[in-house]
Order: structure tokens, then sequence, then C-alpha cells
């Protein structure tokens, strides 16, 4: 008997997910995509059109299931224009730069940090910098449309209902204030608070099926639309079902082309004091609470070290030999120091590379990793995070970088997960939040290597190469 009763539909950057999942929690199906970027006016603009007809196909493979629940979540930074039933502006891709001049007129009119919680990012990431273009492109266009946020046009476009919602609003946009709950000033001034659907809760249900979707697909037309969230905190929420975080002083850092901490303090703390310039940022979660986070390119750096390679770092079969090239890379002193995504991260200016390349390729990966935990914990530190840290996403899986991350953390128990598909399974958590993961936690060894002190000579060569 088919046993599906939700779908979670999950927008990533790089790649596009939907997944099936049982009432007791369990992934019964899922298909994947990875995602195109296209041009339109010469501006690169996320596929939506692409994954729109890859979607309908892929809910259709899962046609005679009895769905109660469909999900949206997306990565942030991205923004749709709506006009009736017709998508009138594709969201600009955040890796686009913006002309000059304009980002330049931008920067002087975003609200202060400590008012949204949003460092000065580059490109697109400050998704207020692409309205503000936009604007300047097509002012009439957008005065008379509405705006939803990337995750909430998933919604619209399986039940035509438009919202916005809270943790894709206050993902570093320039338009939310996490304190108040509301839009910020520059959101207010410009206009825009106005042309935004109305906010909706994560877990709300926004409507049911389109008619003309169920018809294509063969997913039942009663099938409940929730509003979504923001992928980082459907991971969040998915760490949230695990005792040992529920209700405690922990972190999250939720891995896959962005490295994303995301502290849950015991304590209020004072967001203000967050360092802007160094990719800190405050996230707001799928309850409305202010949440400390600090951010870098993780995987596309890690991406960017291996190259041509086509074993990547987290492959299972490949870690022992990986943890026997540490010693290795740490005699020879070969280190990547940092930024290689340049203007992100908490090394936003540096001018990242390798210094003492390796020639043999288990030790080039094995560097990478220790790159990656090198970066993870400082933007630790930036926001505090103690007592607990669960690492979630593909490089949970890569041994050298979560072994690594331990030993330069001793005073903290870091964990992976052994269930899989946590954002997803964070989404599931808004229907009914009593399900918890299949699996436990399990404590991550620490590396057996002087790794602190190689942090201190890692540190010292961005002090010589400054």
């Amino acid at each position: 008997m088919k046993d599906g009763f939700a779908i979670v539909v999950d927008i990533g950057k790089t790649l596009a997910k939907v997944s099936l999942w049982s009432r007791a929690g369990e992934m019964v199906a899922r298909e994947t995509r990875p995602n195109q970027t296209v041009i339109i006016d010469g501006v690169r603009r996320l596929d939506a059109s692409g994954i729109e007809k890859w979607l309908t196909s892929a809910l259709a493979s899962f046609a005679g299931h009895p769905v109660e629940y469909i999900v949206p979540v997306a990565h942030g930074a991205g923004v749709a224009v709506i006009q009736g039933d017709e998508l009138t502006i594709a969201p600009i891709d955040y890796e686009q730069e913006l002309p000059a001049q304009l980002r330049a007129q931008y920067d002087a009119a975003r609200a202060p940090f400590a008012e949204t919680g949003s460092p000065s990012l580059p490109a697109g990431l400050n998704f207020g910098a692409q309205l503000f273009w936009l604007e300047q492109l097509q002012p009439d266009l957008i005065a008379q449309s509405t705006l939803v946020p990337w995750a909430q046009y998933w919604g619209w476009f399986l039940s035509g209902a438009a919202r916005s919602e809270a943790t894709s609003m206050g993902c570093h946009s320039d338009l939310w204030a996490p304190a108040t709950g509301s839009f910020s000033t520059l959101a207010n001034q410009r206009g825009w608070a106005e042309r935004f659907a109305p906010i909706a809760a994560a877990g709300d249900v926004i409507g049911t099926l389109r008619e003309t979707l169920a018809e294509k697909t063969g997913l039942p037309a009663t099938a409940k639309v929730l509003a979504g969230l923001h992928d980082s905190n459907a991971a969040l929420n998915a760490a949230r079902g695990f005792q040992e975080i529920e209700n405690r002083e922990a972190t999250i850092l939720s891995t896959g082309t962005w490295f994303i901490a995301m502290r849950l303090a015991a304590s209020e703390i004072d967001m203000s004091k967050l360092p802007e310039a160094r990719d800190c940022l405050v996230n707001v979660d799928a309850f409305g609470k202010p949440v400390p986070s600090a951010r870098f390119m993780g995987g596309r750096e890690i991406e960017s070290l291996i190259q041509i390679d086509t074993r990547q770092v987290d492959i299972k079969p490949d870690q022992p030999r990986l943890l026997n090239a540490v010693p290795s890379v740490l005699e020879q002193s070969a280190m990547v120091l940092p930024t290689l995504a340049p203007g992100n991260g908490p090394y936003p200016h540096g001018a990242g590379g390798w210094v003492n390349r390796p020639q043999d390729w288990f030790e080039r990966r094995a560097g990478a990793c220790l790159y990656a935990a090198l970066v993870a914990d400082t933007s630790l530190d930036l926001i505090g995070s103690k007592d607990c840290l669960l690492v979630e996403g593909r490089f949970a899986e890569a041994e050298v970088f979560v072994q690594a991350l331990a030993a330069l953390r001793p005073g903290t128990n870091v964990f992976v997960a052994n269930a899989h598909n946590d954002v997803s399974f964070g989404a599931l958590r808004l229907i009914d939040p009593a399900i918890r993961p299949k699996g436990g936690l399990t404590q991550v060894k620490q590396l057996p290597a002087d790794i602190c002190g190689y942090r201190e000579a890692w540190r010292h060569a961005q002090m010589v190469g400054a």
C-alpha cells in the first residue's frame, strides 16, 4: 500500500530536490535535478521555468500516494515578482554583480546592521539590492506587482496563494527587523513592504494544490500547501528534534554550498555586537526568534580546491585514506589561506590560495578539509558557539573536516547525525513537531594530530601575507 503522506520541495542553490515522506517520518522516494542559471537581458537569473517543468514531472512520480501536505523550502536571497497568475520577473541569481554606481547608491540607502542583522554582502546576497536594481529597470511593473521570497514562490506555484514568511525575509535581506518581527525602515521607506505578499508563519497552511497541478501530477487536489521556510532554518528545525539539542545551548553547522552556523543561545545576547564585516548576521527561526549566525561558502571553496577530482571529500570509501594523509599535510605545512570566495566569510578580504600545495591527490583533499575546519572554527568563535555543536549536511561525512573541528574545539561536544536529509526532515516537522529523527547523534572523535599548532601556523601565515 502506498503510504506517502507529505512532500517536501527543496530548491537549493546547486540542486533541486523533492522527497516523499510517510506519516512515521520515513522517506519513501526522492527526485533531484541540478539547477541551471539562465541569462535574461544580460542578467543572471534563477531557472524558475526549468525547475517548474521538472518539479511537475517529479511530483507526477508520486501519483497514487495519499498525499496530505506539501512543504516548500528554498535557499535565501531570492525574490520573485508575480502579477495575477504569472511570474513577471524571474529572481536574480544572487551571484550576479550589480552595476557599480547602482551598488554605491544602494549601500548609501541600506538600513543599519543593528536594526536588520544583515551585513553588507557582495553581489545580490542582500536581496534588497536585487529589488533596488529591479526597481530601476522596471519601476512601473514593481509598483503594480506582488513580491514573494524564493521559498514562498514555490508555495504560490503549488497553491496559487501568495505569502511571505519571516525565515525567508530575515535571511540577510536588509528588509526585516528581527527584534520587532516586522519590515525594516528601508522596506517601508521604499514602499516595498506594501508590495510583499502578506506574512504567514512557516507552518501555516496557505491553500491546497492547484487543480491544474493536481490534474497533471495525479496528486490529490486536497493536498494542503504550507508557507514553507528558508532551507538553513529547516535544518535548524530538524536538529531541534534531537534531545541533545532541544531547549539547550547548541549550535547547528549546516554544510552544503554554504556553511552556515546558527546558534541556539541559552540566554539573550546583544545581536548588535556581532562583527558585521566578517559575515556574521542574524537569521530568524521558524518561530520568529532571532538566531545569531555566521557563514562562509565552504562547499564552493572545497570544490575550487579539488578542481577536476571526480571523487569528493565526503565519499565514504575514501575516508581512511584521507585521514591517513593528514600527518603528511601537517609535516609539509601545506595549508590553504582564506578566502577563495572573495567578499564572503570571516576573512572576506583575504587573497586565498595554497601554501606548499601537496602533489598527492589525497593530501590535497585532506588539506581542503582542514581549511574548511579552520574557517568554520573561526566563524563559530565569532558567534560565541559553545557546549554542543551538530554538523549536518553533506560535509558531515567528511571525517577529516569533522574530526579536525572537534580537535580545534576541545571544550565542545561535536556531533553528527545518523539521520540524513536534514533540511527535508526539518520541513516535515512543521507538519508534526512530534516526529523525531530515526537515528541518534554520534559524537565525533578528535583528530589525533597537532591541529592546534597547525592553526597557529595558519594564522601566522595570514598575518605575513597580509
